[in-house]
């Protein structure tokens, strides 16, 4: 059976989490395949709110696999955390989550090291969220990474205090005031360890190819967003895993050939978090009002997010380098009650009008050009039927399609599971 792919078309907080929770009736299994913590998606479902960082979004669903692919990076505490608040809700996620073997361990010093090299960075900080996921995707491909597989290895302690006493010396050598309390830290660290060592670990790339072979279906969970891929989103404001359709081959383990379809997830405008060019970005009362009703507020971080209008160049890029094949949604309900709606169609790069996403984006060397909408001022998260959406909604969305060249199949009007329209 092939693997369908899910994944965010922006600068991410597209609602990926909200989505992969609505198919997953459609699948067996769930499987997400790169990042780490400094995930936030967000589940709301039966009036209450669920934000998972790690674990993938199918969890809830007593009847789907949910694996953690071993292009994910793991933080033990964290994750921890999430498995205590999985309990309150009794999912017995030792049945049905799963963890690669392959999946690299962030260690308290890792966390350490991230919030030494911001702070060095001063003015010029890339807006890390502090999580230890930079650092350890740098000892992965440096090959001193510790990994899921290793806790099951007599020696691991050792290498354990080999990479964290590494780890130390990197961050005498920045120089900057990071206090911190290893010891303490440690002690929350191992206990965490001793949770995760209760689930079960698998040779994830083995046990996906036997599960495709016994016919069963498999949707790739993406973390993060397509423009903050690492090679490419907007670097270097960028995450540091692939965030793009290749990044499920190689976080999972899964052949190129054996991927059917893509769900491209975006907002019907754009938001980001952190540092970086936002050529649609708003500073007026639209965009504070985007903020507000959108409650733009990071669910990992819990940043606000700068907001802007919909950016056809950008969605368009990142449409074509995944192979998107269906294009889902979000947020429709935040643009009611706006009189004019903007859509970036092109840019004025270095004096000449374009339209496709250029090296570098940064504001004195790109305006963008905007086309207009008529917006709506009906309260849409009760609509259950396309068709019953307003007039000028059905206009944006399907010039939005008409753009891409790709359908949209899903319109989400609302937070709760409840409040989605399928095409």
């Amino acid at each position: 059976m092939a693997v369908d792919l899910l994944l965010g078309l922006q600068w991410g907080d597209e609602g990926k989490g909200k989505v992969v929770d609505y198919l997953t009736k459609n699948y067996d299994s769930i499987a997400r395949f790169q990042g780490g913590p400094n995930a936030g998606h967000t589940l709301e479902f039966d009036g209450i709110k669920h934000v998972l960082h790690t674990i993938p979004s199918g969890i809830f669903h007593k009847d789907a696999i949910n694996i953690v692919g071993n292009g994910v990076v793991i933080d033990p505490v964290i994750f921890q955390k999430e498995l205590d608040g999985l309990e309150k809700f009794k999912i017995d996620y030792k049945k049905s989550l799963l963890i690669s073997r392959k999946a690299h361990l962030i260690l308290p010093t890792h966390r350490l090291l991230d919030a030494a090299s911001e702070t060095a960075k001063g003015k010029a900080k890339i807006g890390s969220t502090l999580k230890g996921i930079g650092p350890t995707y740098m000892d992965k491909t440096g090959r001193n990474g510790l990994r899921i597989g290793d806790l099951e290895m007599d020696d691991w302690k050792e290498k354990y205090r080999q990479l964290a006493n590494k780890h130390q010396k990197m961050i005498e050598f920045y120089n900057v005031d990071v206090q911190y309390d290893l010891k303490e830290l440690e002690y929350e660290f191992f206990k965490a360890i001793e949770k995760i060592k209760e689930l079960t670990f698998i040779d994830s790339e083995e046990y996906i190819h036997r599960f495709q072979a016994e016919g069963k279906t498999i949707l790739a969970e993406g973390a993060q967003g397509s423009l903050l891929d690492i090679d490419f989103g907007t670097y270097p404001f960028v995450t540091s895993s692939n965030t793009t359709a290749a990044g499920a081959c190689t976080g999972l383990g899964i052949a190129p050939t054996k991927i059917k379809d893509v769900f491209g997830i975006f907002k019907a405008y754009t938001t980001r978090v952190g540092s970086g060019p936002f050529p649609t970005e708003l500073f007026d009362a639209d965009g504070e009002r985007m903020a507000k009703v959108g409650h733009e507020f990071g669910a990992t971080t819990g940043r606000s997010r700068r907001c802007g209008w919909l950016d056809l160049v950008a969605l368009k890029y990142t449409t074509q380098i995944n192979g998107v094949t269906e294009l889902m949604m979000m947020k429709a309900d935040v643009l009611s009650g706006f009189d004019t709606l903007k859509v970036c169609v092109g840019y004025e790069y270095k004096g000449e009008k374009i339209a496709h996403l250029p090296f570098n984006i940064e504001s004195e060397n790109v305006k963008p050009i905007y086309k207009e909408f008529e917006g709506w001022s009906e309260d849409i998260t009760k609509v259950k039927d396309y068709d019953a959406l307003p007039k000028n909604l059905k206009t944006y969305v399907e010039f939005i399609e008409k753009e891409l060249k790709t359908p949209i199949k899903l319109v989400s009007v609302g937070p709760d599971r409840k409040e989605t329209i399928l095409i």
